[in-house]
């Protein structure tokens, strides 16, 4: 495992906010089909802003650790802010991924902007950052980036 730093290790090890919400405002899940990774992001949202976020993930460390530093990074700020966040924030806040591990973030990434937009179209919401957003977006239309082999498990 020495690919990983201490605080990837950590967030994989103890993740933060893992489970369900009773009653989600919007949920959101995101599997990448190249590896099979699968994430579902729950969101409470009062007044425009994220009160409260849960996940579950079947997937490797990196996609644990993604998932529990996104959603820590979510939780308080308002749906404009969290559609601002991009994967390259999670990767920078774990302290950085492994090259082909980045793709994991991406998904946490997907998955919160799924969450939101199951808010937004419940709550006849419109908001700039979702504009273009198609949840059910392949992963390959992403770009993937450099040595990127897009498995999780290799």
């Amino acid at each position: 495992m020495g690919m990983y730093n201490d605080k990837v290790m950590d967030h994989f090890m103890n993740p933060h906010n893992v489970g369900e919400l009773e009653n989600p405002d919007g949920v959101g899940k995101y599997g990448s089909p190249v590896c099979g990774d699968m994430m579902q992001i729950m969101i409470k949202v009062s007044d425009d802003k994220i009160t409260d976020a849960k996940f579950k993930t079947f997937g490797c460390g990196s996609a644990i650790a993604s998932s529990s530093i996104a959603t820590d990074m979510i939780i308080g700020k308002t749906i404009d802010e969290a559609l601002e966040m991009t994967n390259k924030q999670i990767v920078d806040e774990l302290g950085g991924l492994p090259a082909v591990k980045i793709h994991c973030s991406v998904l946490a990434d997907h998955a919160i902007k799924a969450a939101i937009y199951d808010y937004a179209k419940k709550n006849n919401k419109e908001y700039e950052g979702l504009k273009g957003f198609d949840p059910n977006a392949e992963e390959d239309e992403h770009e993937q980036p450099e040595g990127c082999s897009g498995g999780c498990g290799k």
